[in-house]
């Protein structure tokens, strides 16, 4: 007979740490293992929902060493809530966002959460250019730190020059990101919710789209202004693909359906293909990495220079729920 511990657990390994959150008071486990149980399974789904704002979450000894460690791991991928706060996150270094997106998009195809997944997809190629430019400036468009990179002599980058070849979205979020560092709160807040993702698209397009290209480019070394030229355009690619336009067809969209799991897998195929076909770099696209979407790993960590292998936070946190309720089953 199938007892409630082997369902949670079941679900914990699903991730489906809503749900696990939402039955364990339901054991008549002690108050205290209660609360420690639903804090770690909260910390759960916002690793799945990728609500990083929400990573650095408090009181974490009530959780305890191991559940802290995991939190710890998280803040890496949280972006700072004030300008003036010391550890940057992902503004530093996006790496470990998108080793965390790798997993939640795996984790969502096992659940044939196929909305979920096209979202994630989604945000992965909006800051990609972002983390292609962290090579050769060595933060992740940081405002804090990006006008020693972009505001040179004879940069047009936020100026909103008409030889500029950024559109208006991008022109303005430019030059809001190279003033936003000394703005108060809810400025700050505010840049990052409405126009970071606006200064990655920018960077992509002095990289991989402009044809006169001012100071940001051309004082770059060779070997790097040959990569991220490179690297840049393949990720306005990726960003204008059939595999992104997906997200349209998801509720979060305007067709108010989801597609399929067979039809993710055959956008993907032709999206590989198309950028295979785009530059040496692309055929990295058609690597058979063993990933859900065979491929994407090769061909993100080939554009960015970084081995962009997918995290073990979901399951980490998976199996201390599970170890944190059998525990408390046994008191």
């Amino acid at each position: 007979m199938t007892s409630p511990l082997d369902v949670l657990e079941a679900l914990c390994h699903r991730y489906a740490f809503g749900d696990v959150r939402a039955l364990v008071p339901m054991l008549g486990l002690p108050a205290d293992a209660v609360a420690r149980l639903r804090r770690i399974c909260l910390f759960g789904q916002r690793l799945v929902d990728m609500d990083a704002e929400d990573f650095d979450m408090a009181d974490t000894a009530d959780g305890g060493p191991e559940y802290t460690a995991l939190v710890d791991r998280a803040r890496a991928c949280r972006m700072p809530q004030r300008p003036d706060e010391r550890y940057r996150g992902a503004l530093g270094s996006l790496a470990p966002s998108f080793r965390l997106m790798l997993e939640v998009l795996a984790a969502r195809h096992f659940r044939h959460d196929m909305a979920g997944f096209v979202s994630t997809v989604h945000i992965m190629g909006e800051y990609l250019p972002l983390l292609i430019w962290e090579g050769a400036w060595g933060h992740a468009g940081d405002p804090a730190r990006i006008g020693a990179d972009v505001a040179r002599p004879d940069s047009r980058f936020g100026t909103g020059d008409d030889e500029c070849a950024h559109h208006r979205p991008d022109a303005s979020a430019a030059s809001r990101a190279l003033r936003i560092a000394r703005s108060d709160v809810r400025g700050w807040q505010t840049y990052l919710d409405r126009y970071h993702s606006n200064l990655s698209h920018a960077v992509a397009v002095c990289a991989g789209a402009c044809v006169n290209p001012c100071s940001v480019m051309v004082d770059l070394d060779q070997p790097t202004r040959a990569h991220v030229s490179e690297a840049n355009a393949l990720a306005l690619a990726f960003g204008d693909s059939s595999l992104i336009k997906l997200r349209h067809s998801a509720p979060v969209g305007h067709g108010f359906g989801v597609p399929s799991p067979e039809e993710v897998e055959k956008t993907w195929q032709h999206t590989r293909e198309v950028l295979a076909k785009r530059s040496p770099m692309g055929e990295s696209a058609l690597t058979d990495d063993g990933y859900c979407l065979p491929g994407l790993v090769s061909f993100l960590s080939t554009l960015t220079n970084v081995a962009l292998t997918p995290d073990t936070l979901l399951r980490d946190t998976a199996a201390l729920t599970v170890d944190k309720l059998y525990a408390a089953w046994d008191r």
